[in-house]
């Protein structure tokens, strides 16, 4: 392990050396904010910063205990990044959608931070204009929250209540704690009430600018990675159809999961992750690989075999599997589970950085341990 902090440290210097650093997307953001990115782009070559959605709140077999997580239960480590939802938020609701309290959630938000790892957010909303699921597509719903439609309040109550909560997650100096902050993900598909679907590309670019510019301006949230996140594309210019525009994106990627069909996965993730690498180079944003997974990984060697392979090619900052949400439903594998044995090989890879790779750089500009 030694001789791997030494490596990644040559690669980080390397990289600092020889490469221009690209600012957030927001120019007032926190000085804690500004050091993620910088160190997030001095990773690149070094390995994909490896996540799991809320990986250490619940799990197979287990709910809201405290230092629990599957990952670290099969590997020894946590994952370096931690997936949450906003979703309920937005109703003051003191539970998210998967049932976990928020108060729970804020302080696994805390203690990732302080061990220097990185937090992102999701947010499925339920539908501003009707009150329904975000799987609710019966309206054209963004059409009638961007300004002057007819359920405008409605959506920047819900911002309102989001800004709040994200503003309280706080360091244990009082810095506001960086969030990668993933509104909007998978608008290509159709089952979303922000899909495609559901309205025109320059309603979405509207509604996205006006999210975005409503946080930070208004209620001067800058402690935010914008992270643009698309489901289905084939092409560069399916891909950014919707973009908002540099200046409200950080981060670019793609949701991909493994189905039945495992080679038919990989070829699609071979060349989502080629065509995002010349994206993101044109943008000058980091890549990513939102979601991914396999639902309850019946291969014994899905790591090593299928997803490392395509994932080490290309300069994706991270990858984050989804949720463990028990027996019926897990995206990374617990102890005894038929992958675990692969999994503590890929988590050992030297294209895979978990937390115990990444807390020692103090990614945050400080130490934080």
């Amino acid at each position: 392990m030694k001789n791997l902090y030494i490596v990644t440290s040559i690669v980080l210097f390397n990289f600092y050396a020889h490469a221009q650093l690209y600012s957030p997307c927001d120019a007032k953001a926190t000085k804690e904010t500004k050091a993620l990115y910088y160190s997030m782009q001095r990773l690149i070559g070094a390995g994909v910063i490896f996540g799991h959605h809320d990986d250490t709140g619940y799990g197979v077999n287990w709910r809201f205990a405290d230092d629990s997580s599957d990952v670290k239960g099969v590997t020894g480590a946590y994952p370096a990044m931690y997936g949450w939802d906003l979703a309920k938020i937005e109703h003051d609701s003191t539970k998210d959608i998967n049932r976990m309290p928020f108060e729970i959630q804020q302080k696994r938000v805390k203690e990732a931070y302080q061990r220097g790892g990185i937090n992102t957010f999701c947010w499925h909303m339920d539908n501003p204009a009707n009150g329904k699921s975000a799987w609710d597509t019966t309206m054209r719903t963004v059409a009638d929250i961007i300004p002057g439609g007819a359920s405008h309040e409605v959506y920047v109550g819900y911002l309102d209540r989001a800004a709040k909560y994200l503003a309280d997650l706080k360091g244990k100096d009082g810095e506001t704690i960086p969030i990668l902050f993933r509104p909007f993900h998978e608008l290509t598909g159709t089952w979303f009430w922000w899909c495609k679907n559901t309205c025109t590309p320059e309603e979405f670019k509207t509604l996205w600018q006006f999210t975005i510019d409503y946080l930070r301006n208004k209620k001067k949230l800058h402690n935010l990675l914008i992270v643009y996140s698309v489901a289905d594309f084939d092409s560069e210019a399916g891909f950014l159809e919707r973009y908002p525009g540099d200046n409200y994106a950080d981060v670019i990627g793609f949701d991909n999961y493994c189905r039945n069909d495992i080679s038919f996965f990989q070829k699609k993730l071979d060349l989502r992750l080629a065509l995002l690498d010349v994206i993101a180079a044109k943008h000058h944003k980091l890549s990513s690989l939102a979601e991914t997974g396999y639902h309850n990984i019946p291969t014994a060697d899905w790591w090593t075999k299928v997803l490392l392979p395509v994932m080490a090619k290309y300069k994706t900052s991270y990858i984050l599997v989804w949720r463990n949400a028990g027996m019926e439903q897990y995206f990374a594998p617990y102890p005894g589970q038929i992958s675990a044995d692969d999994f503590k090989i890929f988590s050992k890879s030297s294209h895979a950085i978990f937390q115990n790779r990444l807390t020692p750089l103090g990614i945050y500009g400080k130490k934080l341990e």
